[in-house]
């Protein structure tokens, strides 16, 4: 199975994902066979007083780049839906690029788990994690 390029992963999110998902900026930086790192570019509009990221923005961007991991580990996008999705905030993301690197732990025929880390650019300290149970509908 040939690995999903972070070009491919850009048209799934253009083709798949609502307006207002893609007005964060979302992109993706890479992809592996099983894993997607997207990132959401810093803009005030996105952000609480002091310039911190906000939560919504935060678990939009994890729930996002998930579905592109699953994407990644499939050989393409595949209808899904999420089932549950569970995210702890640590620590602020201020003024910075939300780093979001999602990771597919299960890959079944009906459902997926996975994980997403989030992180401020430029930090390797996790600012928030979440994970995912995604229903594959096609």
């Amino acid at each position: 199975m040939t690995t999903l390029s972070a070009t491919q992963a850009d048209a799934i999110l253009a083709e798949n994902f609502a307006p207002w998902v893609l007005a964060t900026g979302v992109k993706t930086d890479a992809t592996t066979k099983d894993s997607a790192t997207l990132r959401i570019p810093f803009s005030d509009q996105f952000c609480r007083v002091g310039g911190i990221m906000s939560g919504q923005t935060l678990v939009t961007g994890a729930d996002t780049a998930m579905v592109i991991a699953l994407a990644a580990a499939s050989g393409g996008f595949k209808p899904c839906t999420t089932v549950d999705l569970s995210i702890n905030y640590l620590r602020p993301v201020t003024k910075a690029d939300a780093v979001l690197v999602a990771k597919v732990i299960r890959l079944g025929r009906t459902l997926a788990f996975c994980t997403c880390e989030i992180s401020e650019a430029g930090s390797d300290k996790p600012a928030a994690f979440a994970t995912g149970t995604y229903a594959i509908l096609g």
